[in-house]
C-alpha cells in the first residue's frame, strides 16, 4: 500500500512486558508527561482502575488510552505481562502496528518476555525495546541489550526487527533517553521514537467499512459494545452495519453510538475512519473475531487465533450445609451457568462446557491464575459456588499422549538451589540452566510439567522461607511424563456441626497446620487442617474442656494457638486433592471433602477400590 494511504496522524502502539517490569507506570509517566490525565496528589497507576489489578499490582485487562503528542494521536494499549491472560494479548495485539517491549535493566528477558515478544513477532509488529527501571541500584541495561537481542535471535526476527531502536528508561521517575551518557528529564525521549519509529495505520477510506472485533465490553445504558480497529473504510453514528461471523452468518443492526477515547475516558464521536479504535454499539449479537461491515460488503476478515486452554475445573453452586449464609446473593446452578456463559462470551481464552446434567461445568483457561481471577470476580459479586482442583489438558497426537509443559524460572537465595533442585527433580523437571544474576541470587531455569508445578509455589516459599520467586510461562505439548508425587501429607476433617474451640484446635495443632481460628463455623467433612502423618483423620474441633471441681496436674496450662493460614484461593487450588472441593462464598474460602460424612468416604473408597483390582 502507497504512503499516501496510511494516517501520518495516527499512531497505534501496545506495551508488553513481562509481570512488574513496569508497563502501568510507564504509561502513567506518558499521560502526566503530555498533560493528559489530571494526576491528584498521590495518584499512581491510573490505568489498573480494576481492585483486583489494584491489590494483585498485576495488569490483568487490557486498557485502552489515548494521548497528543506535537499534533499526532498515539493510542496506547497496556496488556497483561501474564502467560495466563494470553488471550487478551493476542487480540490487542491486532489492532497496533508496533509495540513497546519493556524489559527490566535488572532482572532482563523472563519467560513471559519471551511469550509476548513472540506474539508481536509472528504478526511483523514494529518493535522498540525499553529498557526500564535504569535507577535500579542492580540496573545493567547494557548487558539487558545483549540478553534481549539474543532473544530476539532465538525468536527467529526478521533483519528489519533486529534493528530495533533502545530507549533507556525510569517510569517511576518519569525520565527517558537515547544514550545512558545523556541525562534524562522526561518522556520525550520515548515519544519521539514512537512517532518515528511506529509506521503510521493503513487508512484506505474510499474502500467499504470492515472492522475486526477484538474485544467486548457492556454499557447498562447502551448495551453490548465492540471494540477494535477500524481496517477500511469509514463509519457514522446512524449508519446501517452487520456483523459478519467466520462462517459467513450475518446479522443487522445500526450504529447507535460510536466511541472513541481522549486520555483515559470515552467520547461520543460521530465519525470514525481507518486507523482508528472505537467502540461500536448497535448489534445486538456480536463476538470476539466477528468482522463489523457495511452491509454493501459483507465480507468477514481474518479472524483472531487464540491458543487453546490447558487447564481445566469444576464449578458448580455451593452445596456445603453453609450454603446461603454467608452473603452470598447468587446461590443456584442457573445462576452459575448464566454468569459462565456471559464470561465465556467477554473473554475468549475461557471455555464452558455443561458436565453432571447441567448442575456443574467444566471450565477451561490458559492457566491457573486464569481461573483464580474469574473464581475471585464472581465471589465479589456475591457468588458462591464450589470447584475442584485443576486438571491439565490432555492431547493425543500421533496416537502419543501429550501434556502441557511449562517454562520456569526460579530466582532463590544462595544455599537454597540444592534444596530446590531436589524437589524440581521430585516432579520430573529439566534444569536447563543456573548462574548467578545480577543482584546475587541463584537463578534457576526449568522445563516442567504443568501438573508437576501445581502445589509447588507454596513448597517454594516454605523451602526458602519466603524469599524465592518464580516465574512461569506455557512452552509446548510434549509426551506424557509419567507418574508425579502428589501431595504427601494428609488432611484433619470436622466430625461434626458447631463452633471451633480454642481448646479443641490447642490439642490438634502437634498434627499439622490448622487452617481455622477459635469461633469459626464449622461442619461435618469441612477441612480444618493439615495431618502430617499422611492419611486423612476425621476428628472433634468443637471439643471443649471437662469441668470438674478436681485439681489436676497441667490444669492451669495456658492455650497458645499459632495463627492459622490465611487462605487464598491460589494456595487452596493448589492443596486440594481430587476427592476434595474449594468452597467460595463473597465472606469465605474453605476447604472440604467432595463426601462429607465419614461413611460415604469409606464406601467410595471401597467401589474404587473393587473396580481397580
Amino acid at each position: 500500500m502507497s504512503q499516501n494511504l496510511r494516517r501520518h496522524d495516527l499512531r497505534n502502539v501496545a506495551i508488553i512486558a513481562h509481570v512488574d517490569h513496569g508497563k502501568t507506570t510507564l504509561v502513567d509517566a506518558l499521560l502526566k508527561y503530555t498533560g493528559t490525565h489530571d494526576f491528584k496528589e498521590g495518584e499512581s497507576f491510573i490505568m489498573d482502575s480494576n481492585p483486583l489489578e489494584k491489590e494483585r499490582g498485576i495488569t490483568i485487562f487490557s486498557k485502552h488510552a489515548s494521548l497528543r503528542y506535537r499534533d499526532i494521536h498515539i493510542n496506547l494499549v497496556d496488556t497483561p505481562g501474564h502467560a495466563d491472560f494470553g488471550s487478551e494479548v493476542e487480540r490487542i495485539l491486532r489492532m497496533v502496528d508496533g509495540v513497546l517491549l519493556l524489559v527490566d535493566a535488572c532482572e532482563g528477558p523472563m519467560p513471559q518476555t519471551k511469550f509476548v515478544l513472540n506474539k508481536s513477532l509472528a504478526l511483523a509488529l514494529k518493535p522498540i525495546v525499553v529498557i526500564n527501571k535504569i535507577d535500579r541500584p542492580a540496573a545493567r541495561p547494557h548487558e539487558i541489550v545483549n540478553y534481549t537481542f539474543d532473544l530476539f535471535c532465538e525468536l527467529h526476527a526478521t533483519d528489519e526487527q533486529l534493528d530495533f531502536p533502545i530507549v533507556y528508561a525510569s517510569g517511576k521517575e518519569g525520565t527517558a533517553t537515547l544514550d545512558l551518557d545523556q541525562p534524562a528529564y522526561d518522556m520525550q525521549p520515548l515519544l519521539d521514537t514512537i512517532v518515528h519509529h511506529v509506521p503510521p495505520p493503513q487508512a484506505d477510506s474510499d474502500r467499504p467499512f470492515q472492522m475486526l472485533v477484538t474485544m467486548l465490553d457492556y454499557d447498562p445504558y447502551i448495551g453490548r459494545l465492540a471494540l477494535g480497529r477500524i481496517v477500511h473504510g469509514t463509519v457514522r453514528t446512524g449508519e446501517p452495519i452487520v456483523s459478519v461471523n467466520s462462517e459467513g452468518h450475518v446479522t443487522r443492526g445500526k450504529v447507535t453510538k460510536l466511541l472513541g477515547s481522549q486520555g483515559l475516558t470515552r467520547v461520543e464521536r460521530e465519525h470514525a475512519a481507518a486507523g482508528d479504535l472505537v467502540s461500536i454499539a448497535g448489534l445486538p449479537e456480536v463476538y470476539v473475531g466477528d468482522t463489523v461491515a457495511s452491509p454493501d460488503h459483507p465480507q468477514p476478515l481474518p479472524t483472531v487465533t487464540i491458543d487453546e486452554p490447558t487447564i481445566s475445573m469444576d464449578f458448580a453452586h455451593n452445596t456445603s450445609p453453609l450454603a446461603g449464609k454467608d452473603g452470598g446473593r447468587f446461590l443456584t446452578s442457573r445462576h452459575i451457568r448464566e454468569r459462565l456463559e456471559h464470561e465465556a462470551m467477554m473473554n475468549v481464552g475461557i471455555k464452558v462446557e455443561e458436565a453432571e446434567g447441567g448442575e456443574r461445568f467444566t471450565v477451561s483457561g490458559r492457566g491457573e491464575l486464569h481461573l483464580v481471577i474469574l473464581i475471585e470476580t464472581m465471589r465479589r459479586e456475591g457468588y458462591e459456588l464450589e470447584v475442584s482442583s485443576p486438571k491439565v489438558i490432555f492431547k493425543t497426537l500421533d496416537g502419543i499422549v501429550h501434556e502441557p509443559v511449562e517454562e520456569v524460572i526460579i530466582d532463590v537465595d544462595p544455599g537454597y538451589q540444592g534444596a530446590v533442585i531436589e524437589a524440581m527433580g521430585a516432579r520430573r523437571a529439566e534444569l536447563r540452566n543456573l548462574h548467578i544474576s545480577a543482584v546475587s541470587t541463584i537463578r534457576m531455569e526449568f522445563l516442567i510439567a504443568s501438573r508437576a508445578l501445581m502445589g509447588f509455589r507454596s513448597e517454594l516459599l516454605m523451602m526458602t522461607r519466603g524469599t524465592g520467586v518464580m516465574a512461569q510461562t506455557f512452552s509446548a505439548y510434549q509426551p506424557y511424563k509419567g507418574g508425579i508425587p502428589r501431595r504427601k501429607s494428609g488432611v484433619l476433617i470436622s466430625q461434626g456441626e458447631g463452633k471451633a474451640v480454642a481448646y479443641a484446635l490447642w490439642g490438634l495443632q502437634d498434627r499439622g497446620e490448622i487452617f481455622i481460628k477459635p469461633g469459626e463455623t464449622l461442619y461435618q467433612g469441612m477441612i480444618i487442617g493439615v495431618n502430617n502423618k499422611g492419611q486423612d483423620l476425621v476428628v472433634n474441633a468443637t471439643r471443649e474442656k471437662k469441668l470438674t471441681n478436681i485439681r489436676a496436674a497441667g490444669a492451669d496450662e495456658a492455650i497458645h494457638l499459632i495463627p492459622p493460614r490465611d487462605m487464598t484461593l491460589e494456595f487452596a487450588l493448589e492443596f486440594i486433592e481430587d476427592d476434595e472441593l474449594v468452597e467460595v462464598t463473597p465472606a469465605s474460602i474453605r476447604l472440604r471433602k467432595r463426601l462429607l460424612t465419614d461413611n460415604e468416604r469409606r464406601r467410595a473408597a471401597a467401589r474404587w477400590s473393587v473396580a481397580n483390582v
